[in-house]
């Protein structure tokens, strides 16, 4: 097998505030006075509840601009290590400011970090924000107000996040207006919840990808309505098996969404929750699932071909997945 942290990658489907290391989340959170949240990498979650709890814990720890500029220029770093070329990682900026008092710091420090780390690790970053479904339809407009205002700095999309159980109906109207600006829109479906959570996002919710979307094959014609549609699914396999909605990673979808003939993205959603970076989970889907090199290298092309870097940026990347794959193996 040839060397995963080589292969080239986009990564579409990470969150930023769970990619803090370890060392930096005790060090931010003792400068702020702040409990650290108590949580082994890799440890299950009883539902999604107990880890956006576990996950409120940690983002409250960062409060100063330097917090949120550190945390996004290690999150360059770490994901260069990867092999990652084209990141776009989501952040719940709003939230952050309306917390803080000040609803620009946190985005702006952040997008100052990941310009620093890019040019010093060779990573390209653009920012996705999202908003909780369980929080106002006011804070959604004021995210896609940030998305808007800071579309030339590097934010490309906005979407919902959080519990699938409330319903993406009440912000269709904030959305068509995203979509009418010019503003990527991204929805996590189909995680917790089955296919009518997939149906309402590329519906009412106008989703060019699917956050997750494991689910969409418990209605053979939404997935084939998906596939001929070409939306891709940014697919978190350890994620999906620390919050339960899978058993274990033999039982995850992954194969059968491929089989499908679906657009499949790899991604880690929740690194630093689940211990597992971006190569690892490349490489964890080929242990459990006996694809070689070709096939590993073919989800890479889709997750190109998925992200919203320019083409241009999309063709040399392609060419260096086919050098990588060109290249002996070990």
């Amino acid at each position: 097998m040839r060397d995963l942290t080589l292969l080239p990658k986009a990564h579409l489907h990470v969150h930023l505030e769970s990619t803090v290391r370890p060392d930096t989340l005790a060090q931010i959170a003792a400068a702020n006075g702040r409990p650290v949240p108590d949580s082994a990498p890799g440890a299950p979650f009883d539902g999604f509840r107990q880890f956006a709890d576990h996950n409120a814990l940690v983002r409250e720890c960062l409060i100063r601009p330097e917090d949120f500029h550190r945390i996004a220029v290690e999150f360059c770093a770490d994901e260069a290590a990867q092999g990652t070329r084209w990141a776009e990682v989501t952040f719940t900026a709003a939230a952050h400011g309306e917390r803080l008092g000040d609803i620009e710091m946190p985005l702006e420090a952040v997008l100052a970090g990941l310009a620093e780390g890019g040019a010093a690790y060779g990573v390209e970053c653009r920012v996705l924000l999202d908003h909780s479904r369980r929080r106002s339809v006011e804070r959604a407009r004021r995210t896609v107000e940030l998305a808007t205002r800071y579309a030339e700095d590097g934010v490309i999309g906005v979407g919902l996040a959080g519990e699938e159980s409330y319903p993406l109906a009440p912000f269709a109207e904030v959305f068509a207006a995203a979509a009418g600006a010019g503003v990527h829109v991204v929805h996590h479906a189909g995680e917790c919840e089955g296919p009518a959570s997939v149906r309402e996002a590329i519906t009412t919710g106008r989703t060019e990808r699917l956050g997750h979307g494991v689910r969409v094959l418990e209605d053979p014609d939404l997935t084939a309505e998906v596939r001929d549609r070409g939306i891709p699914l940014e697919v978190c396999p350890s994620s999906n098996v620390a919050l339960g909605v899978v058993d274990g990673l033999a039982a995850h979808p992954l194969p059968r969404l491929i089989e499908a003939g679906l657009t499949v993205t790899l991604n880690t959603d929740i690194p630093s929750i689940t211990g597992v970076t971006l190569s690892e989970e490349y490489a964890r889907a080929g242990d459990a699932f006996g694809y070689d090199d070709a096939v590993l290298a073919g989800l890479a092309r889709a997750s190109i071909d998925a992200s919203f870097a320019p083409e241009e940026t999309k063709r040399a990347l392609r060419q260096e997945v086919a050098a990588w794959l060109a290249a002996p193996a070990r």
